[in-house]
Order: C-alpha cells, then sequence, then structure tokens
C-alpha cells in the first residue's frame, strides 16, 4: 500500500508540474494572466509556479519505492561531473544575453556577427538542460529518477525543434535562415567573464550539493 501510494504520488507530482507548464503559456490563459497581473507579474507567477513543482516533483520522486536499475560507480560519478560542467559553462555563456532563436526570443540586442556561444549551439539553454538531465540520470539510478530525469532529457532534446518551428514561424522562414546563415559565419568569440561565471556557478553547485541535496556529487 505505500508503495502504491508512493507511485500515486509521484505520478500526481508529475502531472502537476507538466500542466503548470503548459497551461498557464496557451494563448488564451497567458492573455488573461498578463491582463490581470501585467507583464512582469505574470513572470513571476509563471517562475513560482514552476519551481514550486518542480520542487515537489523533485520530493515525490525521492518518496517513490526505490527500484534499482543500475549503481552509481565512479565512472558514472566522473561522467556526471563531466556533463555539468558543460550544462554550467552553457548557462553562463548563455543567461542573460539575446538569442532571436530560442524560447522567448529576444532580437533586441543580438549581434549576429558577434554571437557568442549561439555560434556553436543555437538553443544553449536546452543544451544546459539536457546535459543536467542526463549527468543525473547516469548517478541515480532508481527507476523514479530515471523516469524524472529522462523526461527532462527528452524534453531538453526534442524541445529545440519545436522552438526553431516556432521562432520560423514568428520570423519568417526566409528571414530566420538568413540570420542563422549570418550566425554560422561570425567568428567564434566566447566571453572570458562569462566563462568565469559558469565556473563559479559550478563550485557553488558543487559545495552547495551536500547541503541542500544531502549528497555529495564527489567520487
Amino acid at each position: 500500500m505505500d508503495a502504491l501510494f508512493g507511485w500515486a504520488g509521484f505520478a500526481a507530482a508529475l502531472a502537476a508540474f507538466f500542466l503548470s507548464h503548459s497551461l498557464p503559456l496557451r494563448p488564451a490563459n497567458r492573455a488573461r494572466a498578463v491582463a490581470l497581473l501585467g507583464a512582469r507579474g505574470f513572470t513571476s507567477a509563471y517562475s513560482a509556479l514552476s519551481l514550486g513543482a518542480l520542487a515537489w516533483l523533485i520530493v515525490a520522486a525521492g518518496r517513490a519505492p526505490y527500484v534499482l536499475l543500475w549503481p552509481r560507480t565512479p565512472g558514472l560519478t566522473h561522467a556526471t561531473l563531466a556533463l555539468m560542467l558543460l550544462a554550467c559553462l552553457l548557462l553562463g555563456l548563455s543567461i542573460g544575453r539575446p538569442n532571436p532563436f530560442s524560447f522567448g526570443g529576444p532580437a533586441e540586442g543580438f549581434d549576429p556577427a558577434r554571437p557568442g556561444i549561439v555560434r556553436l549551439v543555437r538553443h544553449p539553454v536546452l543544451a544546459a538542460l539536457a546535459c543536467w538531465g542526463t549527468a543525473h540520470l547516469l548517478a541515480n539510478g532508481d527507476l523514479a529518477h530515471v523516469i524524472l530525469f529522462g523526461l527532462f532529457t527528452g524534453f531538453a532534446a526534442l524541445g529545440g525543434r519545436f522552438v526553431d518551428r516556432r521562432r520560423k514561424r514568428l520570423m519568417g522562414d526566409a528571414a530566420w535562415r538568413k540570420l542563422w546563415q549570418q550566425v554560422q559565419t561570425a567568428p567564434l568569440r566566447l566571453e572570458p567573464a562569462r566563462l568565469l561565471a559558469g565556473l563559479g556557478l559550478y563550485g557553488a553547485l558543487i559545495a552547495l550539493h551536500p547541503l541542500v541535496i544531502g549528497v555529495s556529487p564527489l567520487p
């Protein structure tokens, strides 16, 4: 009975997570929410809802019955650390930077002659999410966490295609392709300050992981 409730709680948290990320973004729902809360209020409320649903999902995964699929080994630990380093560097190079190709897609301030990380990765935040999901998939070999992080990884891997379709519709296919060709011919320049920010984030996550999660990510 405890196992049944554990899986039921995990399923409920999983459903709530995806509903909280899809329902508010439907055009009609979003328009009503923005009219009521304002653009910034909607963003703040949506962010708080998303973080709350994510926290519930992570707790529910930890309470689900433990079904081991593979053990944690030193090799998997090193792979996890390497993937998390890549995820942090991608975030450091992309957060707050204009990217007309990605979701949200602000074009203001974007210079196709100096695209930064977008020269290598069109959707760096999704790539970081894929690295994060894969890293934690390797490190957590029980069934509930495999489902959890597998879904995140799959979403990140497929999400770029959906974002590309949407951006092409909004920008026009010809304009989208022309801008991407400009980005592809630009020289690759990665900002040292952003690389350092990514390294700082990586160090902070390693230091805080035992305090927040209760498990050290180090071998």
